[in-house]
């Protein structure tokens, strides 16, 4: 697939196919289904599932109870991790629509990590939260992702990762 080398968000969103059903993460190849964040058959990981929701991706997932930190609070550990998880699997889903294709057409592109950055704005109680990604910019290797990390309805940490995709 030829993509342009730099996409806005803008116009990401206006390629995005709406409210996808499947999760980027069960689109994996087998070999690549192992991740400790996503990965379905990583029976001691998180196994999170990430879904396209018009011009962004959500992610709603439950720390097991030990990855506490101070008192009721979520371990900054696995707020990172949860993050750098969903914005890989987003990064995944931004470029599937840059190109046309939604998540279940094709087996998913794996991205990895060059950078990520990570914004602790209050402390996340236990409990669900839910993860918001949006694309900051989109190119043949690489894609930039925001992501918004929320508990009970408030943003407590933001993340900004750099992720590259790995060669067919």
């Amino acid at each position: 697939m030829s993509l342009p080398a730099f996409v806005t968000a803008a116009r990401c969103a206006n390629m995005m196919h709406m409210n996808d059903a499947i999760a980027l993460q069960d689109t994996y190849p087998e070999d690549f289904a192992h991740c400790f964040g996503c990965g379905r058959y990583n029976e001691n990981g998180h196994q999170i599932k990430t879904y396209a929701k018009g011009d962004h991706t959500v992610t709603r997932h439950i720390p097991a109870p030990y990855y506490t930190g101070a008192g009721d609070f979520a371990y900054g550990g696995i707020i990172a991790s949860l993050i750098d998880c969903h914005s890989a699997a987003s990064a995944a889903i931004f470029w599937l629509g840059l190109g046309g294709k939604s998540v279940g057409e094709v087996l998913a592109p794996r991205f990895v990590t060059a950078r990520l950055e990570v914004d602790y704005l209050t402390p996340t109680p236990l409990g669900l939260v839910e993860l918001v990604g949006r694309p900051e910019e989109i190119g043949d290797r690489k894609v930039i992702v925001t992501t918004d990390l929320r508990a009970e309805g408030i943003t407590t940490a933001r993340g900004r990762a750099v992720l590259v995709k790995i060669p067919d």
